[in-house]
């Protein structure tokens, strides 16, 4: 379900995965244009997601030297579809700024910016403003093409120092990383890797010919790329890896500190997640990687020459799982901060993730552990993003084989996989003893998901749609509108909900509810902040600030108490499960860290007591995993992965935003150090 900010931003925080597609050899219409050209040419554009051909995007210059960019493309039923104009003046700045069609959401796009005689003015869906603005300046759409950003590059590499104010706030600066020859088909091109700063939490990449024209956008699972050069993205995208790798590789030689001689934290209120108690003043022996020690301060003894970290006051609980994620490099960092020592990965690309897991636990990169969940799906009009697209019951056995043989502990499935192979996976999967999850496949219900041999359920909105209209093609996205529309209706106390609540507890199916993913895109509102990041969002980079105010499915103003009224519906289902004694794990599918301590507070919201929740982020996650004897509390001989916080959480959820340390490993993180890394404040 990926929470992201669709276009520009959706690109930039997408996660890797290199192209495999083919097209003819580079064409005439390639050639570049040259700025302040009245000639018009065209440059057309291929866009993978996941390896698979989605969209396209192409740029001309019109004869009074408008530029034109249009940009689309299709993720299950989702996606952008916009076409932009440009007008520049001498300097490369925007003058004139429109971008008109559809967003992500498929909600309206009509965004202008004009800047003429010293002032500035622009709105959109959730901005409007008009101010005086004499200096030179960059306006970054919210709505923009990828295009944008290759105007951004030519204008940093123009202006002094190669860093320029944007509107309507931030900064931004240039450098170039390296240059890479490329052939395809006897054409030969030296293309150039530039790194742009100041529009996110890490650098954008972004490829430009000798004409400093866009030629390719590798930005995870998202590729744009020069048509006819789509051979060349796997060496482009190799060399965009070294560098991304090198450089967290140098953060992760900056931030993790190896105690040396071992570590003891004094005078800690420590949450047991077994009993749901605090014990004060205790004390944690750490040697290595293990937990040697814990008990009473002053009954413990603390042993000569080792670290110490003085806890009064502050509450030492295990370090917290999020059981839903689709990683990349900078959620590492994001989790570590946020006390987050333990993930599991529901979708990736394979080799990506593998390299990506073996580097964290190496110390070469920095991350939090890592469980692996294999994906597939059918093929189709609304495949998920994968490679992994399986018809028949020989391929799908075949990728629950190889992901065993690969260390993975879990299969996921998807919505457009044919539910007559659901029986024949959950059979292998069981017998080969990795757990079987995911949403519900198109035309099947969750009641028969279970009775097929699921061990968990993704998404509070499959458990909705199990009563809800069986003709829903739960592939599109009705899958969220219809909940939204109608999730209100249900009588949670009714004979049929109270046998599927059954039925999950007689076959110890998981609950992995993600509320936070749901919060934004039912409840939220263009112009007004995304509520479930409201509680961070001015410690933010001021342009992710301005992605927090789109909106999500903006239902009609006469839609929208239903849609409120229908995520509550979702919030007490869960705390209808829960007391039911259902297993609730806590996962996010969105910003890492942030969102999980949102989803905490919702659970609480919703009505589980503060210890039971954190008993779900910590013990009751690693049970579920199977790895409680090393994880998930804090006891000897475990590993020691813990976290640190700045107040009672037990007692006031909201306080486990407040972490002060995290320990994974035996390796302790200071959050503010791994903040300023980010461009994001620290917690106050």
């Amino acid at each position: 379900m990926r929470s992201t900010r669709p276009t520009i931003a959706f690109l930039i925080l997408a996660c890797l995965s290199p192209a495999a597609c083919r097209t003819a050899p580079p064409a005439a219409r390639s050639l570049p244009i040259t700025q302040g050209t009245n000639e018009p040419r065209e440059i057309h554009y291929g866009f993978l997601f996941s390896g698979n051909r989605a969209g396209s995007a192409a740029s001309r210059v019109e004869a009074d030297g408008t530029r034109v960019y249009t940009f689309e493309f299709n993720d299950r039923g989702r996606g952008p579809s916009t076409t932009s104009r440009y007008k520049l003046d001498a300097k490369g700045l925007p003058i004139f700024v429109e971008t008109t069609g559809n967003d992500y959401w498929k909600n309206p796009v009509d965004e202008k910016f004009t800047w003429e005689n010293g002032r500035a003015s622009w709105k959109s869906s959730s901005e409007k403003e008009d101010r005086e603005v004499r200096e030179p300046a960059f306006f970054l759409s919210l709505s923009g093409p990828p295009q944008e950003m290759m105007l951004l590059a030519r204008a940093l590499l123009a202006a002094p120092d190669h860093r320029l104010p944007l509107l309507p706030t931030g900064e931004a600066r240039i450098e170039e990383v390296t240059s890479q020859p490329v052939q395809v088909a006897g054409h030969t091109r030296t293309v150039h890797l530039y790194a742009l700063s100041g529009l996110g939490f890490s650098p954008a990449y972004l490829w430009l010919d000798e004409s400093r024209e866009l030629f390719a956008w590798v930005t995870g699972w998202a590729v744009v790329f020069r048509e006819g050069w789509v051979d060349a993205v796997p060496q482009l995208t190799k060399a965009q890896d070294a560098a991304e790798k090198a450089r967290y590789r140098d953060l992760a030689t900056k931030l993790a500190h190896h105690p040396q001689g071992g570590l003891a934290i004094r005078h800690a209120r420590l949450f047991d997640p077994e009993t749901r108690t605090v014990r004060p003043d205790t004390t944690v022996i750490v040697s290595g990687n293990r937990i040697q020690a814990v008990g009473k301060d002053g009954e413990v003894t603390v042993p000569p020459g080792v670290e110490v970290v003085d806890a009064r006051g502050k509450m030492l609980l295990p370090g917290l799982w999020d059981m839903h994620v689709h990683l990349d490099e900078e959620q590492g960092l994001f989790n570590l901060a946020c006390g987050v020592t333990t993930v599991r990965d529901l979708a990736n690309d394979v080799d990506q993730l593998l390299d990506m897991r073996r580097r964290w636990d190496s110390g070469e990169g920095i991350g939090p552990r890592v469980l692996m969940a294999g994906f597939m799906d059918g093929p189709g009009p609304y495949a998920g993003p994968t490679k992994v697209l399986v018809s028949t019951e020989k391929e799908a056995l075949d990728w629950v084989d190889r992901y065993a043989k690969l260390g993975y502990v879990q299969i996921k499935l998807y919505s457009s996989l044919d539910p007559k192979l659901v029986p024949a996976i959950a059979k292998r999967t069981h017998e080969l003893g990795l757990r079987l999850s995911g949403h519900i496949p198109n035309g099947m219900s969750a009641e028969q998901a279970v009775r097929a041999g699921y061990d968990e359920i993704q998404h509070a909105n499959f458990l909705i749609l199990n009563f809800l209209d069986p003709k829903i093609d739960t592939r599109t996205p009705a899958r969220f509108s219809e909940v939204a529309k109608h999730a209100a209706e249900l009588d949670l106390d009714s004979p049929r909900v109270k046998d599927f609540i059954a039925l999950l507890k007689e076959h110890g199916t998981v609950s992995d509810p993600t509320l936070g993913a749901f919060e934004g895109m039912f409840i939220g509102e263009a112009g007004k902040v995304d509520p479930s990041l409201a509680e961070v969002a001015d410690r933010l980079p001021p342009q992710v600030q301005r992605s927090l105010y789109g909106g999500g499915l903006n239902p009609p103003e006469d839609q929208k108490q239903r849609y409120r009224d229908s995520y509550r519906t979702m919030e007490n289902l869960v705390k209808a499960l829960h007391d039911a004694g259902v297993t609730i794990v806590a996962g996010t599918d969105g910003q890492a860290g942030f969102n999980l301590h949102r989803e905490l507070e919702l659970y609480v919201d919703s009505g589980i007591p503060a210890p039971e929740t954190l008993r779900i982020a910590t013990l009751g996650a690693a049970r579920v995993m199977k790895r409680d004897q090393d994880l998930g509390s804090i006891a000897p001989g475990k590993l020691a992965d813990m976290v640190l916080v700045d107040g009672d959480p037990a007692a006031r959820i909201s306080d486990i935003r407040r972490v002060v340390l995290t320990i994974k490993d035996g390796n302790t993180y200071d959050p503010n150090a791994i903040w300023a890394t980010l461009g994001v404040k620290p917690v106050r």
